[in-house]
Parts: C-alpha cells; structure tokens; sequence
C-alpha cells in the first residue's frame, strides 16, 4: 500500500500511500498528516514533511518562495516583513517553517515559528500563519498549526506554543480556539501603538498540569514581554 521512489532532481526519497500522502524522507523525525480521514502510512522511521493530500505538499518553506508568495501575503491581516526576517528565520529555526503548495507549485499558504524562553516557559512561538484566500476553508492552517505543534513537542520538548492576534481578528481567534488555544493575557498597544493583542496559548504535552495557560487575569504593555 505504500511505494517508496527517489526525486532524481535532489535525491530526496518519498514515501506514497495509497491514499495519495506523499512523505518526504531523510529529516530525522516522522509526521504523518492528510485531507482524508485516514492514512495508510502510519509511520516512517526517519520522515519530516509530508503532502497534506493529492492535490497539496506541505514542505520547507525555502529562499525561493520569497520570490512566489505574494499571492498569500495579499492578505490584508497578513504581515510582509524584510528579507533579512525571513532569511534569519530559514536559518536559524528552518524546522518550523513551511509551505504548502499546490498543483503548478502555486503557494496556498505558510508557517514560520521559533523556539525561545528558558525553564517552563521554554515554547515554540507561531510567528506567521496565513493562507492565501483562494485556498480557504481546506484545513491547511489546522494542518500548518498542527506540524508546528508536532516539532515543538517532539523535536524541542517544549511546553506550550503561543502566538499573538489582534483583539479585533475574531476569525482568527475562533479558529485558533477551534485548534485548542485558549487567551493567557492581553498585550496592550501591540500592534504599532494602536491596537491590543492577545497572548494565545495551547500546552504541550510536557506541561502535564497545563500551567502555561492559565489566564494572567492582567492587562500587560509590551515592554513587559519576555520575549519579542
């Protein structure tokens, strides 16, 4: 049920189930994820990225999609930061950032995260999030937000993810609470002075007593993040 061939073009082994998720073989952890209900590919020793789907790949987010997604980041809630921010990202934390592309190669949306903090707020952080509004309501940001989770917990030993989002975005933080998120604390003037954020957080499995996402019960200003 499950064939596994070499992609001559960078000698990267890919692993296709009979339900059409393609995994990309040889990055040292394995995760297993697709639009159907169910994959015949349980587990393989040694897997990292995997296609969410016949029809989508979920892959590392590389230099060249700088020059491809614009199309995602039309977005008017979607942030487009400087090149050296995208490039320290795929340098320094290249297991959290990802693309899922569609038929053509065409970008359909993105992650990128971190791993920061020190003790038991040591997390992994979801930077950006976004899909490109033709490709919608197909579950890629549940799947994107789930492989994050799974490199946290497996790859970092962390434990909790958090990410910020404006008071404002109820989409936004309907859909984070749908993925198991809960508001920890309010961060007054995040955004550019003017506008509140919410600190959403989802623990790991590591906090067993789910400590880090107990409410703060107090408003907070930015300077008094731990970290950015």
């Amino acid at each position: 049920r499950c064939r596994i061939s070499t992609d001559e073009s960078d000698g990267t082994q890919k692993a296709r189930g009979s339900c059409g998720v393609v995994v990309v073989m040889g990055f040292g952890i394995h995760l297993c994820m697709s639009l159907a209900s169910k994959c015949c590919i349980k587990s393989t020793e040694g897997a990292h990225l995997v296609a969410a789907g016949s029809m989508t790949t979920i892959r590392r987010f590389t230099c060249n999609d700088l020059f491809t997604f614009n199309n995602v980041n039309l977005d008017i809630l979607t942030e487009t930061y400087n090149l050296p921010f995208y490039l320290q990202y795929l340098a320094k934390w290249p297991e959290y950032c990802l693309m899922a592309e569609g038929p053509g190669q065409q970008a359909m949306g993105y992650i990128l995260g971190k791993a920061e903090g020190e003790g038991k707020l040591w997390h992994g952080h979801v930077t950006a999030v976004t899909v490109a509004p033709d490709y919608r309501r197909q579950n890629l940001a549940r799947k994107l937000m789930n492989m994050l989770e799974e490199v946290t917990h497996k790859v970092h030993n962390a434990y909790f993810v958090d990410l910020f989002v404006r008071v404002s975005n109820t989409v936004a933080i309907s859909m984070y609470k749908s993925f198991g998120y809960f508001i920890y604390r309010q961060v007054l003037n995040y955004y550019s002075g003017d506008e509140d954020a919410y600190d959403m957080r989802k623990a790991m499995p590591r906090d067993v007593h789910k400590e880090s996402i107990k409410p703060l019960g107090r408003p907070i200003r930015p300077e008094e993040l731990e970290f950015d």
